[in-house]
């Protein structure tokens, strides 16, 4: 991987002066970048849970298998601030495009050796081993590529078009969940599923990740080719720099900047985990779904999703970044925590208003995704943009990790029927109290050496 920096070709089409065509390159690279990456984060939530039987000894408790699948999860989550901390200051010291090449050739190969892992049959334990190592490793890969591309996308973009650069770039987080939640079905109806040694189980589910290694090698050539690096990190002070981006990210205005961007992204996380990880299997146990009918009601729920997002990173331009996150915090509280409340206390909905339901929780719940792109580049410095930018982003991954414990912690101080809706409500009030303790960025110059609580 040391060897990428001296391959001829990655250096920016040196005859390309041309800034408007340099933007939409960058953006593009922005977009398709966050969609692999996406792409990769939701591959074994969604296809490996039908498959998870080839990788465990048959008929294994359902603890054991519990606790088998958190692995797998969790041992993303890990390598996530682990990459943001690194790829950042990679990105902060020698560029955005280094950086990001790095991360995409390692979500590529990871990806890759992951659909060709053996299962329990050939060597036992070693294979669900292996799987969860290499899902450590391509955390870190992933945590990178969104580090480092992101803020070069944003870097190249107009102050007055970030709102809606950002809700381009991260709407391909629920479509990506979309496509996938559709790729799996499809798969599912040709390819059964059940045994460790079904069709699906055996290597139906190596499909999705071969196609996800292929969408990496393609976005990497792209960028390779076609993206320039971030003017506002060439001009950025060669003496800032040469000092590191963490030791400056956890100093000073920095570090009040760090903390504010923690309560608000410790809130979004809160609000995400309701949305996307309890209120399905909520949904399908109160309403009585099958599979199938749990899946399409994903994809309907993903998708009116990934509508709203360019429309949030374009009122957020209009009104600004702190009102639009101080009344999503309050909506998120309210409206997504109250559809919550409702799904949960149902008696035997139909699938119409079961589906209305999650949709309406679910979109609430993850619509602060929209500009958060423009928004966490826009707090700090362009010397330490991709450190502050990836670790903000990602350190607030922790605390709404444990989700499952509040919400027994809840259930017993409350309700179990209610607690997804508390912690929803608990998650929008963080993300209005973060707003409300930073400053408005809509107008800040991404070229600034100065950070942006200083303007």
């Amino acid at each position: 991987m040391t060897e990428i920096a001296h391959i001829p070709n990655l250096n920016p089409p040196a005859a390309d002066t041309d800034d408007s065509a340099n933007r939409r390159r960058a953006l593009v690279g922005g977009i398709v970048g966050y969609f692999v990456d996406q792409f990769d984060i939701y591959l074994p939530v969604i296809v490996l849970a039908p498959a998870m039987s080839f990788f465990v000894p048959k008929n294994p408790d359902a603890g054991t298998a519990a606790i088998i699948a958190a692995f797998v999860f969790t041992a993303t989550l890990i390598g996530r601030p682990i990459g943001a901390a690194i790829f950042g200051v990679i990105a902060d010291r020698t560029g955005r495009r280094k950086a990001t090449i790095i991360a995409i050739v390692g979500i590529a190969v990871t990806t890759l050796l992951i659909g060709l892992l053996p299962g329990y049959a050939s060597v036992g334990l070693w294979g669900i081993g292996l799987l969860i190592l290499l899902r450590l490793v391509d955390g870190v890969f992933l945590g990178g590529e969104y580090t480092a591309a992101i803020p070069l996308a944003m870097e190249w973009t107009p102050k007055r078009r970030r709102g809606l650069a950002s809700g381009l770039i991260t709407m391909t987080s629920p479509g990506a969940l979309c496509l996938i939640s559709a790729l799996t079905l499809l798969l599912l109806q040709i390819f059964p599923a059940g045994a460790g040694d079904s069709p699906y189980a055996v290597w139906g589910w190596r499909i999705p990740f071969f196609i996800g290694a292929g969408l990496a090698v393609a976005f990497l050539v792209y960028f390779v080719r076609q993206v320039p690096e971030s003017q506002a990190w060439e001009n950025a002070e060669p003496a800032a720099k040469r000092v590191s981006p963490l030791r400056q990210l956890f100093t000073g205005t920095n570090r009040r900047s760090l903390l504010q961007v923690f309560v608000l992204m410790t809130g979004i996380w809160i609000a995400l985990n309701i949305s996307a990880s309890v209120l399905p299997g909520l949904t399908s146990k109160v309403a009585g779904l099958t599979p199938t009918q749990l899946t399409v009601a994903l994809i309907i729920a993903s998708a009116a999703s990934a509508v709203t997002y360019p429309l949030a990173g374009l009122l957020s331009q209009r009104i600004g970044r702190r009102p639009f996150y101080i009344g999503v915090g309050l909506l998120v509280a309210v409206v997504g925590a109250g559809a919550s409340a409702l799904l949960a206390a149902a008696i035997a909905p139909g699938f119409g208003l079961a589906v209305l339901l999650l949709t309406v929780a679910f979109v609430v719940g993850i619509l602060a995704f929209g500009p958060i792109a423009a928004y966490m580049t826009e707090r700090f410095p362009a010397a330490l943009r991709s450190t502050g930018y990836g670790i903000g982003y990602s350190l607030a991954l922790v605390i709404p990790a444990f989700y499952a414990y509040y919400l027994v912690g809840l259930g017993d101080l409350f309700s179990p029927t209610y607690a997804s809706a508390i912690l929803m409500a608990i998650g929008g009030l963080l993300i209005a109290v973060g707003a409300l303790l930073g400053p408005e960025t809509r107008d800040v110059d991404m070229g600034a050496t100065a950070s942006p609580c200083q303007h």
